[in-house]
């Protein structure tokens, strides 16, 4: 016969109405009856029929998260692994489950968002990218359903959102690489309708410029966040006369791809160009050479949204709208100094 809630409240020794209220995450139970009667659930093996409350309560305990691109390409980027893995644990604390959506495209990033809104599958959203004129974002403030950015909009000032100053790293690991004497630096960003793209861009353009350096179209290219895109990049750049000396990569995958297809054209890391990427991946560190890269507190990128959603979910309020997690140069062999 299967266990009741009826039967979790005889032996907790409250009413049914506590443990519903315990299963629910209701703040006006005192921690030691929730421990109390969680511990009586798992004892008698009761599981809340999840379902069944979301119709009554309206609400699901689910959170989605929008991953910007296709599943194929996202997980060869351990960004995206790390991010979701500070989501998972902070939404676990909060007896939260995840689900995972995608597109191939925007418009199919759209649909995949409005069939969670409108079929009430979660009770809020965390969007992984931005980008210009976003569609997605748009939809869900008409819907006022919450929702927190990873990233930054330059449509919407008061999101909440999780992101760093990219305008700003950007500028500090170009510095350093003009401050190890470099003066022919591109820049290899990912699709420049990318937010995060856009800013990196500003910030190695802002301190090239302040260095006195001409900024050049013939050291900037688009690229994707992955290896393939690395390759292309590498024809392109052995096509130059006057070669870089040193790039900025948007990502570490892609500064692992520059690499690799350097070598691949007999030219080594740094002897014969430096490279620094972003993320402080664990590829950065496992590289011959190790990657030197800009440490974006990934991890704590994902808890700190995930909390925020939480929060909003809750009705708790949240006075900052914008969190900036800050970052911080990790410097290794593949940056050298030019001679």
């Amino acid at each position: 016969m299967a266990v009741t809630i009826v039967d979790v409240a005889h032996k907790a020794g409250v009413s049914p109405s506590t443990v519903s209220r315990v299963i629910s995450n209701d703040s006006r139970i005192s921690q030691k009856t929730s421990r109390k009667v969680r511990k009586i659930m798992e004892e008698l093996g009761y599981h809340p029929n999840m379902l069944a409350k979301s119709l009554v309560t309206k609400t699901t305990n689910n959170i989605g998260i929008v991953l910007p691109r296709p599943a194929d390409e996202l997980f060869q980027n351990q960004f995206f692994s790390e991010i979701i893995r500070g989501i998972v644990t902070k939404a676990a604390s909060g007896r939260y489950d995840v689900l995972l959506t995608t597109g191939t495209n925007e418009i199919e990033e759209e649909q995949a968002v409005e069939r969670l809104v409108r079929g009430r599958n979660v009770d809020g959203i965390i969007l992984l990218s931005s980008k210009k004129e976003d569609r997605t974002i748009s939809f869900l403030r008409e819907k006022k359903f919450p929702f927190v950015l990873v990233g930054r909009s330059e449509q919407y000032s008061d999101l909440i959102s999780v992101d760093n100053d990219n305008v700003q790293a950007a500028y500090d690991v170009t510095r350093r690489l003009i401050q190890a004497g470099h003066r022919k630096i591109a820049f290899v960003s990912g699709p420049l309708n990318l937010t995060v793209s856009k800013d990196r861009l500003d910030g190695y353009t802002k301190a090239l410029y302040e260095a006195g350096i001409a900024v050049q179209a013939q050291y900037q290219f688009e690229g994707s966040f992955t290896m393939e895109s690395s390759e292309e990049v590498v024809q392109d750049i052995l096509k130059l006369k006057d070669r870089p000396t040193a790039i900025v990569a948007i990502d570490d995958l892609v500064a692992f791809g520059l690499i690799r297809s350097f070598w691949r054209q007999g030219l080594r890391i740094p002897d014969d160009c430096s490279i620094a990427g972003f993320n402080n991946t664990l590829i950065s560190e496992m590289c011959l050479p190790p990657i030197a890269s800009v440490d974006i507190g990934i991890y704590q990128m994902g808890t700190s949204a995930a909390q925020a959603l939480i929060q909003r979910i809750k009705g708790d309020g949240f006075e900052q709208a914008r969190i900036i997690i800050p970052h911080q140069l990790i410097w290794r062999e593949s940056a050298g100094a030019h001679s």
